[in-house]
């Protein structure tokens, strides 16, 4: 077993400290339509004790047209509070699988200001096969203050989206499966081009766990570099909403590598309109 990313806690780890002060578990669980399941009922069926429900299709900008718009520090911030977590706790994330939807609620955290925030290694599917504790009882939550700190340097617009393929300053990673990069694949949103952005470089998100757990450092550095990505240089990454590009968001930080941008609009945005750019293929 090679040297794990010190952005993810094992399950151990966690159940040995469930219930003490200043920890805030958040059940991020997220999914398409064709992965056939219910975030929010699985969460009121069985989840980790003390653990909260983050909704990442309504914790979004108000009014925005595209799906996961990040939202506004302030919004964010009465959000989050709303669900009892401060910006000091340390706060575990989680989803069914493991890495699917919880890195992009512990990006949001991190551009947000938290310092210790940490994603369950292996999921809640794994917590729950184990025999690890779960109730569906509702957790008590004291409303909290939440202060933000947002870094915007972190997230990319549409407009830098642009410059940036015209010019080729940053290398951008398509979290997207192969398929759909290829545009072999159809978009599960209707009204999308299909393709790439001209220069991406493919990375599946599910490239980068294995059995709900993140691979180990020297391993995401393999994917990524075989990917086509050099590390020494800026990434942006992006998908299809903005959910699964924070995997390899995470992969990149998990390997040190911290020149590194999301797209917040990604190919929702990109492939929805009629004058962007658009590549078929596999590069």
């Amino acid at each position: 077993m090679g040297e794990k990313s010190p952005f993810v806690v094992d399950a151990d780890w966690l159940q040995s400290r469930l219930g003490s002060p200043g920890l805030s578990i958040v059940d991020a669980s997220w999914y398409l339509p064709a992965h056939r399941r219910d975030a929010r009922a699985e969460y009121e069926t069985a989840h980790i004790p003390g653990a909260v429900f983050f909704d990442l299709d309504s914790v979004v900008e108000e009014g925005a047209s595209l799906p996961h718009t990040l939202p506004r520090p302030a919004a964010f911030a009465q959000s989050v509070g709303s669900m009892g977590i401060s910006a000091d706790d340390t706060i575990v994330v989680y989803d069914g699988p493991g890495f699917l939807s919880a890195p992009r609620v512990w990006w949001m955290f991190r551009i947000m200001g938290v310092a210790e925030v940490f994603i369950l290694d292996g999921g809640f599917d794994r917590w729950k096969a184990a025999g690890r504790p779960v109730t569906a009882a509702s957790t008590r939550i004291a409303a909290n203050v939440f202060s933000t700190d947002f870094d915007a340097e972190r997230v990319v617009s549409l407009a830098e989206m642009r410059d940036i393929v015209a010019s080729g300053s940053a290398q951008i990673a398509d979290a997207r499966s192969a398929g759909r990069f290829a545009g072999t694949e159809p978009e599960p949103r209707p009204g999308l081009r299909s393709g790439h952005m001209p220069g991406a470089r493919s990375v599946p998100s599910t490239t980068l766990s294995e059995n709900g757990e993140l691979l180990p450092v020297d391993r995401l550095k393999e994917v990524l570099e075989g990917a086509g990505l050099d590390l020494s240089k800026p990434i942006v990454t992006s998908c299809g909403s903005g959910v699964t590009a924070a995997v390899i968001t995470l992969a990149l930080y998990s390997i040190g590598h911290g020149d590194n941008r999301l797209y917040d609009g990604s190919w929702t945005e990109w492939g929805g309109l009629p004058d962007t750019p658009v590549a078929t293929g596999k590069a």
